[in-house]
């Protein structure tokens, strides 16, 4: 499956658009877009996910917002489970729980519908990058408060340099990507 999981890796990776300082200067910007507007290539992304799970015990699949969105949905669909979105603060419209976290210049919250997971759940939370890590570690905090169990956190990019797929290895999160890109 390594080998599988490097070569998908390897054509994911020429279809990430780097956008050269985005939102600021210094900054190389991984855009996954590509890799969604192309059919084939979607599809292949897609694929990857699902055959990486697919007869792994799951009950859910998370995905954060927004472009775990667009992955998750498709990828709880594909597995035949349901998908369960943790949002930004102040858009979900039932009974929530939320979890703050640092960003580089200040704080963020995320909230999740207290009836979205149960205890004793089995979840795959995923998004297309993990940076600083902390959206994901909001996640899957989240999740656990709720009594489900993250069974791994799942990515397209890893940029390690930033430090946080090693934060989140460190919080107890497993964690799986295609692509590392270095620097910033």
């Amino acid at each position: 499956m390594d080998d599988i999981n490097h070569g998908v890796g390897d054509y994911l990776r020429g279809h990430i658009r780097t956008v050269p300082d985005w939102p600021t200067p210094g900054v190389q910007f991984r855009d996954i877009t590509p890799l969604l507007q192309d059919p084939k290539v979607f599809r292949v992304l897609i694929d990857a996910f699902v055959h990486r799970y697919m007869g792994r015990r799951l009950d859910v699949v998370a995905g954060l917002d927004a472009r775990g969105f667009i992955l998750g949905s498709v990828v709880a669909y594909e597995l035949g489970l349901g998908f369960v979105p943790i949002r930004k603060k102040g858009k979900l419209p039932f009974t929530t729980v939320e979890e703050t976290y640092e960003l580089e210049y200040g704080r963020a919250t995320v909230e999740l519908h207290t009836d979205a997971v149960r205890p004793g759940q089995r979840v795959l939370l995923l998004d297309d990058l993990i940076a600083t890590g902390g959206t994901m570690m909001a996640g899957k905090k989240l999740l656990e408060k709720l009594g489900g169990t993250v069974i791994e956190g799942a990515a397209i990019v890893d940029l390690p340099e930033l430090g946080g797929s090693q934060k989140l290895r460190d919080g107890g999160l497993d964690l799986f990507t295609f692509v590392d890109f270095p620097g910033r």
